[in-house]
């Protein structure tokens, strides 16, 4: 269950961190960047191999951005979630957010939520940001 109050924190946030958007124009990790930005967000997009998503810089990692980000979107597959929560836990960010969509598991896994134990971070765990 998805709690009100974890929701308003997150998004209490101005800088948020966006795991897995691409420029693909059908990536919806891109759609969320430029709705974030729409409503006076700084999103900042994490790509292993992008320099700017949706006209704004991209960094490999949550380590790799130069000034703190509030929180973090995972919109990455649940396979590979685990290692944006650990990156989260090293960059000292504790808002995360595991981007589940229609009809999938998207970023919520065994293996995600195991690493938000392990490293004392509550997720939100489902549901979309722009719901």
């Amino acid at each position: 269950m998805i709690k009100d109050e974890a929701v308003q924190t997150f998004l209490a946030g101005v800088r948020i961190a966006v795991a897995g958007a691409s420029n693909d124009e059908n990536n919806f990790g891109r759609a969320v960047v430029v709705a974030l930005a729409d409503h006076g967000y700084e999103p900042v997009p994490i790509h292993p191999r992008a320099a700017e998503v949706a006209g704004r810089p991209a960094f490999p990692h949550l380590q790799d951005v130069p000034e703190p980000v509030d929180g973090v979107i995972v919109m990455v597959s649940g396979d590979r979630a685990a290692d944006v929560v650990d990156d989260a836990a090293a960059a000292d960010v504790d808002q995360v957010w595991l981007f589940k969509g229609v009809g999938g598991r998207g970023a919520v896994s065994p293996e995600s939520l195991k690493a938000c134990v392990r490293h004392d971070i509550e997720p939100i765990a489902g549901a979309c940001p722009l719901m």
